[in-house]
């Protein structure tokens, strides 16, 4: 399969939001200046009809069309869970069923860090997928015993397979920091959550490397064009850059040899993967020497 640095973004993005590529756990960020909202209504556009769209209210007031099932926010996530675990299949029926789940939260900053871990694990596997909207600059309580403890944002950026990060579209670099300027003094200019925005793409491959891409949506004609390089790529050729001259051994890279480190899978990665167990992997080598008669040889 070729690399995602050989692909095209917007395929990338539009895989990620028909939830046909390898990602669990969907991660929305927004601001005050963006909403997040919108790519919730992108997702529920793109998924396939036979999904079964299980929507966890924090804020909305009324259903949205495309929800299959409507939970209000427990304040608990032992009462959120027994809420939303009756809409899901059994192990036994995710073999068998052919269509996909996928749970919409509108806001999950009200779990609290320590039960994010735990609402999530429990919730995500190979057949339900989770999209869930965190905003930014939403406040969050932290008790002194908690001080050295990550905060809900950092877990769920570091447990998110790809995060979408929303801002609102603006002219220049000048104008943009000129629009966050004033957000942080709570002046709010009109036209924020306007059809056009700009979104950040952030994916988590399995090799455990980031790549990320900068698009210019388009929520009324649901278009995805990418407005900037790379950044993976900038980066390498840096890093080519701050090689050359250092040493007489080549220590470059070339495209060939970056493509093919791209594809290789880590094994520690593995055991990361939700609502699996601990395994002893080994694979033979010509040199190995087993011996088939000897108990002791077996290395499982």
């Amino acid at each position: 399969m070729a690399s995602l640095s050989s692909q095209n973004p917007s395929v990338i993005l539009q895989r990620i939001l028909s939830l046909k590529e390898s990602t669990p756990f969907i991660l929305v960020l927004d601001s005050i200046g963006r909403s997040g909202h919108c790519i919730l209504d992108e997702v529920a556009r793109e998924a396939e009809s036979s999904t079964t769209v299980i929507y966890v209210s924090f804020e909305s007031t009324r259903k949205p069309d495309y929800a299959t099932y409507f939970i209000e926010g427990c304040s608990t996530v032992s009462r959120l869970l027994d809420s939303i675990q009756p809409f899901l299949p059994s192990p036994e029926q995710s073999k068998l069923s052919k269509g996909k789940y996928l749970i919409m939260i509108d806001c999950i900053n009200f779990v609290t860090a320590p039960n994010t871990v735990q609402l999530i694990t429990q919730l995500v596997s190979p057949s339900v997928a989770l999209v869930a909207v965190a905003h930014k600059n939403h406040p969050e309580y932290r008790p002194a015993e908690l001080e050295n403890y990550p905060s809900s944002l950092q877990l769920l950026q570091f447990m998110a397979s790809s995060i979408l990060e929303l801002f609102p579209a603006t002219v220049d670099d000048t104008a943009e920091q000129e629009l966050e300027s004033q957000l942080q003094r709570l002046e709010i200019p009109r036209g924020l959550n306007s059809p056009t925005y700009k979104l950040t793409l952030t994916n988590r491959r399995k090799s455990g490397r980031a790549l990320r891409y900068t698009f210019k949506c388009d929520s009324t004609a649901h278009t995805f064009t990418p407005i900037q390089e790379d950044i993976s790529q900038a980066e390498a050729q840096e890093g080519t850059e701050a090689l050359e001259g250092l040493t007489t051994f080549n220590l470059n890279t070339s495209n060939k040899q970056r493509v093919a480190k791209e594809q290789v899978a880590l094994p520690f990665l593995e055991a990361q993967s939700f609502n699996t167990g601990g395994a002893i992997v080994y694979e033979f080598e010509k040199d190995d020497d087993y011996d088939e008669e000897d108990p002791y040889e077996d290395p499982f």
